[in-house]
Parts: structure tokens; C-alpha cells; sequence
């Protein structure tokens, strides 16, 4: 939500509000609303007096087709901005945002916003668009990244942070309308997240696989088997350097001892969810060697592997049909 000076009022507002930009499940009655296209929730009018929405904020009147076929944010190495690094109080409480490169992961109620704000400037400058896959939060670095999970239904997304807040004491994250959308809780209007930053070394990662020429997915994403055959290790460190991230190569070098690379096929609140999804991988368990559910706080996640090297992964990866639906991420452990 918008936190530059012209943003005042809203800050009250939201610290006002008793459940963030939204809350509550839009009635089938409401009357006055917005479907947003096939498939996507109805949800009470902004300005109708409905939906628990901060005054006249809401869903947009005409909100573009395909929203859930728009991409998770395409990370990037990006500077931190000095403005947005340094301390701030809000009504009494100081903010110290972080500008480190350690981890950080939370589990708390993240909420959405909309028209109230769309178009205004972020804390970046940046114009909000409620149609991008971005989010507020008060201490990470501007600009950064995260990886929000869904307690309830394991779905997952990658958003940019642009903006500070939220400053609601019961909140971690804002996120977009879009967001909200694909994780599931534009009709909660707030729902329980495990948010984990990426780190400068997750993002290489990423884009070194992306040069490597088999995409590792936004977490939203299906894989997409690569239209040219995987390149060898070298090749794929060629790639990479020519993508501008000569420290990617190291990425791509056999684990450490006692290390290996796995397959992270999905992430679960309910252990029968990913026991399901095991299951249904029975046919390819001679691409992904062993197949295990392994609990890790309150999410069970789903691995294949071992493989000796991270391009062993990514080949089984982009192996798999799409049509399976996937979001395979290859991990260290």
C-alpha cells in the first residue's frame, strides 16, 4: 500500500481498518459486484458498502482478462533504494528495514488491496498496479523478493516487494489484487502465509537455470519442457556469464560433500495432499529416483532425487509433462 508522503491518510486509514483492504467472503447476495471474467470469484463493488473494504476500496470495475495466467514477478538483481533503507516511525512505532543478505521467513495473516490505490506511487516511486505480482512489507529491502505459500492450500507465488507495510499489527504482507487472486484469498480478504525472502544467491540460481536454457518456474508456474536440448555444464556456464551473472557458475558446480541436489515437485499443508501427488508420480520414479515427503514446519514437502549434480536435476525437471501441473524447484540438502 502507498507509503510516500503524499500517503498520510492512508496509513491511518489502514491502521483504522479492522480487516486490512478486505476481509470477509463476498455474499452471493451482495447485491452490487465484480466478476473479473470465467473463473474468477464475485466479490462486492468498491464503494458498495460490502466486503469489508476500507471505504471505497475494492476490486477494479473492469478488471482485464487472464489473471491467472499472468507470470509471478521475474526476479532480478536489483539495488536497494537508500530512502526506502532508512528508519521510520509510524504513529509511535520505528521501522528498521533491513539491508543485509541473511535469510528472513515469517508466518502470519497477509491481505490484499485494489482500486483505492491503484496508480498511486509505492515507496519505489513506482505507480502501483494491482494487476502485478508485487507486495508491501515494513523492514524488507526495497526493491526484493519473496516467496509466499498458503497455509491452507499450499499454492505459492513469487512477488516483488515495492512498497512498506503493512502497519496493521495483525499483518506481515500486502499483497496485489493479482496476488491475492492466485493464493486464494481475494474472497478471505486476509489469509495465513509462510513468507521466505530470496536472497541475492537464490536469484542467480534462478536466472542461471533460466540461461541454461530449462527454466526454473515461478512458483504459480507449470514447467515447461525446453524447446532445444539441455546444454552440458560448461555450456551452461557459458550461458550464464553471458547473461551478465559471472557468479552463477558456482551454482552450478557439484554440491559439497555430503550434499546433494533434489527436486522440490511441491510444498503442502495437508500431509494426504502430498501423499496424493507422490502417488500420482509413481510412473516417472525412474527420472526421479526416490520420491519423499519430508515435514518442514507446517508445510510437507515433496522431493525426488537424489542427483549428483544441480543440471541432473534440472534435466529430470524439464523431463516431466506439463500437463502435470508442477513447480519443480531443485534444491540443495
Amino acid at each position: 500500500m502507498r507509503r510516500t508522503a503524499l500517503a498520510t491518510t492512508y496509513v491511518l486509514a489502514l491502521l483504522l481498518a479492522l480487516a486490512g483492504c478486505a476481509s470477509g467472503p463476498a455474499p452471493s447476495n451482495s447485491g452490487v459486484g465484480v466478476s473479473a471474467g470465467a473463473g474468477l470469484p464475485f466479490l462486492p463493488k468498491a464503494g458498495s458498502g460490502r466486503g469489508g473494504y476500507y471505504k471505497d476500496d475494492g476490486p477494479g470495475d473492469n478488471p482485464p482478462a487472464g489473471l491467472y495466467q499472468i507470470p509471478d514477478a521475474q526476479v532480478r538483481i536489483e539495488p536497494y533504494s537508500k530512502a526506502a533503507s532508512r528508519p521510520y516511525v509510524i504513529f509511535g512505532k520505528a521501522y528498521t528495514p533491513i539491508t543485509d543478505e541473511q535469510p528472513f521467513s515469517q508466518r502470519g495473516i497477509g491481505s490484499w488491496y485494489g482500486k483505492k490505490f491503484h496508480g498511486l506511487p509505492t515507496s519505489l516511486g513506482e505507480p502501483y498496479d494491482m494487476y502485478k505480482m508485487t507486495a508491501a512489507h515494513p523492514t524488507l529491502p526495497l526493491p526484493s523478493y519473496v516467496r509466499l505459500t498458503s497455509i491452507a492450500s499450499g499454492r505459492q507465488v513469487i512477488v516483488r516487494v515495492n512498497d512498506r507495510g503493512p502497519f496493521h499489527a495483525d499483518r506481515i504482507v500486502d499483497v496485489s489484487y493479482t496476488a491475492a487472486l492466485k493464493l486464494g484469498l481475494l474472497t478471505r480478504g486476509s489469509h495465513e502465509l509462510q513468507l521466505e525472502r530470496l536472497l541475492a544467491s537464490d536469484i542467480k540460481h534462478m536466472l542461471a537455470l533460466q540461461a541454461a536454457g530449462a527454466v526454473e518456474p515461478a512458483a504459480s508456474q507449470p514447467v515447461q519442457a525446453p524447446t532445444a536440448p539441455v546444454p552440458s555444464g560448461i555450456e551452461a556456464m557459458m550461458l550464464a556469464l553471458q547473461a551478465g551473472e559471472p557468479s552463477v557458475a558456482d551454482d552450478l558446480a557439484p554440491p559439497a560433500a555430503g550434499g546433494s541436489f533434489y527436486l522440490q515437485l511441491g510444498a503442502f499443508a495437508l500431509l494426504e495432499n502430498a501423499e496424493t501427488v507422490r502417488s500420482r508420480m509413481a510412473p516417472y520414479i525412474d527420472r526421479l529416483g526416490t520420491l519423499e515427503v519430508v515435514q518442514a514446519g507446517a508445510l510437507h514437502r515433496l522431493y525426488g532425487g537424489p542427483f549428483q549434480q544441480r543440471l541432473d536435476a534440472v534435466r529430470a525437471a524439464s523431463a516431466l509433462p506439463a500437463a502435470l501441473g508442477l513447480n519443480p524447484l531443485v534444491v540443495q540438502r
